[in-house]
């Protein structure tokens, strides 16, 4: 993706900078590079830090070397985005590296030279993001009835087993015992889950009826299931 320097005098072209610039570690001494200063001379005014953070810290930076460099000569750099009918506004005498910076083709591809490192960089922030998009999924509230396989199963080790059970995105709540005839009690307990991180079904079929629970476990079914 191509940003010409007429872009970066609109708010599209400002944001695109400061995508580029952002989470990049800002230029100092020596490390300025013509890039930088046809960019800077680019930019009508220092961008604001409230809506582009990253490309106004950047640009504090590159207008502090160019003063340290050229003392008096930095602020007034501009490529100017006028038709040849347009009067040019002054400007002050600018440095003969800026002077060429600027004789150079106006089409400038801020995304060519992106290193390993900021490639990296770049993907850890989009898995950040990933992540705490998945941990923000919906939340469900599910009410089950866990049966025995007779009057004889302990109930209270029946219970421990279903609560050993741990997955993340799975939280178990409250539960009590339920009479169901000829001795025989079931176990109804609360659980909420993550939608995106635990499936009800997958949690019976591979843990609560699957060995070892399976030893007091007999069934499990699903009484309410309510989104939160």
């Amino acid at each position: 993706m191509a940003v010409t320097f007429s872009d970066l005098q609109t708010e599209a072209g400002l944001k695109a900078l400061e995508a580029f610039l952002s989470g990049k570690t800002y230029i100092s001494g020596d490390q300025i590079t013509k890039d930088d200063v046809k960019v800077y001379a680019a930019v009508l005014d220092k961008p604001s830090a409230d809506l582009y953070p990253a490309a106004s810290k950047w640009y504090e930076c590159v207008a502090s070397q160019l003063e340290s460099s050229f003392p008096g000569k930095s602020l007034g750099v501009r490529v100017s985005a006028q038709s040849p009918s347009e009067e040019a506004a002054p400007v002050k005498e600018a440095p003969k590296e800026t002077e060429a910076a600027a004789e150079d083709d106006d089409d400038l591809d801020l995304f060519a030279d992106e290193t390993e490192e900021e490639k990296k960089a770049a993907e850890a922030r989009d898995q950040a993001k990933a992540s705490t998009k998945k941990k923000e999924s919906g939340k469900s509230s599910v009410l089950m009835d866990v049966k025995p396989w007779d009057d004889e199963t302990d109930m209270k080790k029946l219970e421990e087993a279903v609560r050993s059970v741990e997955l993340e995105g799975l939280h178990w709540g409250q539960s009590k015992l339920v009479p169901v005839g000829y001795g025989i009690k079931k176990m109804t307990i609360m659980l909420t889950i993550v939608d995106d991180l635990v499936s009800v079904d997958d949690l019976i079929e591979d843990r609560l009826t699957a060995e070892p629970i399976n030893e007091y476990v007999q069934s499990c079914d699903i009484v309410a299931f309510n989104k939160i």
